[in-house]
């Protein structure tokens, strides 16, 4: 599954940076009728989540799912942490790297290509651990929970997003939502599945959170706006069925699809 999920992001990174910029993942919007852009928004989820990690200069952060390492690097200029980030797509550890390079950080950030269920890294070896929409595509959420609390130091905290179920998926919407999560190899849960799973991996629940207003129902429009407008461009690069197939528009009204933050700590004792 690992493998499949490095391909897949091999193959389609260059589609993500088209739709939906640098960092890959969904925009965060104060209010609906904002003005804020696509690509400011998704910063900002990125600082809501690194506020949430308590780091500082000399901190040791994990970033698992690194994409190409915008957030990674905005991590580490906004905090003084130093970060390491990790991604199973050949890809886009070597953007990565591109990208902290480029902005003088290769010294304070890395990335580095690994596996989130099998973590390479010693016990206790970080003091926070960040996962921006990336355990999404992560087959057994315990494993990796529990590979996490190993190497999160004793009082260290772990800030991660996930699709969840708000309610029952329609018949109507249920379409569109297999459809985007057969394409992009994900699962989603129910938010009540989360502190058991936090428990069973030995770390303790601190916040859970329904994001999906000021997250998805923006960030499906942008991206469908973006996706038709870069329509032929993309229908070369990737062939027609894809354009045609997947339209994050059809998800717009879907509001039983959500988008949850979680927060969690590995206990002191």
């Amino acid at each position: 599954m690992s493998d499949e999920v490095g391909r897949l992001y091999d193959r389609y990174t260059d589609l993500g940076s088209v739709t939906l910029g640098e960092n890959l993942h969904f925009g965060y919007w104060d209010s609906p009728d904002s003005t804020t852009p696509l690509d400011e928004a998704t910063d900002r989820l990125t600082d809501l989540m690194t506020d949430r990690l308590r780091i500082g200069p000399g901190s040791r952060v994990l970033d698992l799912g690194c994409g190409t390492g915008a957030p990674g690097s905005r991590i580490a200029q906004r905090t003084g942490a130093d970060v390491t980030g990790i991604s199973v797509s050949h890809k886009q550890v070597e953007l990565a790297n591109k990208h902290a390079a480029s902005l003088n950080l290769a010294d304070q950030v890395r990335f580095e290509r690994a596996d989130a269920m099998d973590l390479p890294y010693a016990d206790a070896s970080f003091d926070a651990v960040i996962a921006l929409e990336s355990i999404i595509h992560m087959p057994d959420r315990a494993q990796v929970l529990s590979h996490v609390a190993r190497v999160l130091r004793p009082g260290g905290r772990l800030v991660l997003t996930d699709f969840f179920e708000r309610g029952p998926i329609p018949d109507s919407g249920r379409p569109a939502v297999e459809r985007y999560l057969r394409e992009f190899m994900m699962t989603m849960v129910q938010a009540e599945d989360y502190p058991p799973l936090l428990r069973g991996a030995g770390l303790w629940f601190e916040e859970l959170t329904d994001i999906s207003v000021p997250t998805l129902r923006r960030t499906f429009v942008e991206l469908s706006a973006r996706l038709t407008g870069s329509a032929p461009e993309l229908s070369a690069d990737y062939g027609s069925e894809l354009v045609d197939q997947f339209n994050p528009g059809d998800l717009v009204d879907v509001q039983e699809f959500g988008h949850l933050l979680v927060v969690a700590v590995r206990p002191d004792a």
